[in-house]
């Protein structure tokens, strides 16, 4: 919890170890200790050492017990305001926790737009909505232009289709103008044959075998000649398609290169996602104006509770700009009471161990002191000291 944060530690503890831990005294050569001495005194300087190192860390530990009893102690403070005065504070208490809210809710809100494609929409925003424009119209025109290539390149493929059939038609009817010929040259021998034959007049028959092939054979080339004319007229027609054809191919790269340059440029597939960009452009420009205007109302209200909460000289007035929903709900006030009892339960253990040890080895370096000879006023100092630090003196 955010009640638990722990303040500077000062530097007291660190002069103390440097002012009373000075170096061995030397009188000289001629007094040096022992070396059995030497080695006794060695041994209770590192408990010494050991014990400066204990003492200080529960120095520390005593801050933070101290830190959780003000907590604990504030906490009392705003559980027995006046209900006048706590209404005041819980209403300013709301507003920081929906905006607290509203401001996390923008965080942690998932983005249909990368940071690239924002700064290139704000680069570009007064150029944008044309741009999409020039590039809707020139999607539509090149639908427009495919659709008549499609048109042309069909009816190109209708009239070479139709002129096949007529060329085809037109080789046909003139192996049938050779045949009719055949026909009736068989005809007019057989005719001439039977009537020398049969001894008959063969004029009447002769007439109408001549009068019968004159008759297919102007309707086979009265046909052959509509053909030829309908062959020139489809090529002429595929010609123009062509053309055409041509032409609009040359637009149709054109807008196609327009519009490929534009998708590419603006890392859009067309100018529907290009839109859709932009949309989400906008709608993030609103969120971010909002997330501005809920900070700037969040340091209001938050500046604002502090002051509410500062005259009653509280501890700690900032802790509680991170905790205000403790001050809405008494279930959550009473959550962050039990954890801090919880805490200075431990940290009172914690004390308890860390004196014994030190009261320990307090005891083992004196017995040291005991057993050797010499002068024990630089141990005795550092023992006083440690009692000053913890307590004990």
């Amino acid at each position: 919890m955010g009640l638990f944060r722990k303040k500077k530690r000062p530097k007291y503890v660190d002069e103390l170890w440097s002012s009373n831990a000075p170096e061995p005294h030397v009188q000289g050569a001629a007094t040096k200790p022992a070396p059995a001495a030497a080695q006794q005194k060695n041994t209770a300087m590192e408990y010494c050492e050991q014990i400066l190192t204990a003492a200080k860390a529960l120095e520390e530990t005593k801050r933070d017990y101290k830190i959780a009893t003000d907590y604990l102690t504030d906490i009392q403070k705003i559980e027995d305001l006046p209900e006048k005065e706590f209404a005041e504070i819980q209403e300013v208490a709301q507003h920081v926790v929906e905006l607290n809210r509203t401001r996390d809710d923008y965080l942690n809100k998932s983005r249909n737009i990368s940071d690239a494609q924002f700064a290139q929409m704000e680069q570009l925003e007064e150029q944008m909505p044309s741009i999409i424009r020039r590039l809707k119209e020139n999607e539509a025109y090149q639908t427009t232009v495919k659709r008549d290539m499609q048109y042309l390149e069909g009816e190109k493929e209708e009239w070479r289709y139709y002129k096949d059939a007529l060329e085809q038609e037109s080789r046909v009817l003139r192996k049938l103008l050779y045949v009719l010929a055949g026909v009736f040259a068989a005809a007019a021998i057989l005719i001439v044959a039977l009537g020398l034959a049969l001894h008959f007049d063969i004029t009447l028959p002769f007439l109408v075998a001549t009068l019968a092939a004159a008759a297919v054979g102007t309707g086979m080339v009265w046909r052959l000649q509509n053909d030829s004319l309908d062959i020139k007229r489809s090529q002429a027609n595929i010609n123009r398609a062509i053309t055409l054809l041509n032409k609009i191919s040359f637009k149709y790269v054109n807008v196609t290169n327009a519009v490929d340059y534009a998708c590419e440029k603006y890392h859009a597939k067309n100018s529907y996602e290009l839109n859709y960009i932009w949309e989400q452009y906008l709608e993030e420009v609103r969120e971010r104006e909002k997330y501005e205007k809920t900070n700037d109302e969040l340091e209001y209200f938050n500046d604002k509770l502090m002051m509410l909460l500062h005259r009653y000289r509280l501890y700690d007035t900032k802790i509680w700009i991170h905790q205000a929903q403790a001050i809405l709900d008494k279930k959550e006030m009473v959550e962050v009471k039990h954890e801090l009892l919880v805490r200075r339960q431990k940290l009172r253990s914690t004390m308890e161990g860390q004196i014994a040890n030190i009261q320990k080895a307090k005891s083992d370096i004196l017995k040291i002191v005991r057993e050797r000879p010499g002068d024990d006023v630089e141990i005795k100092s550092i023992l006083k000291s440690v009692d000053e630090i913890c307590g004990l003196a």
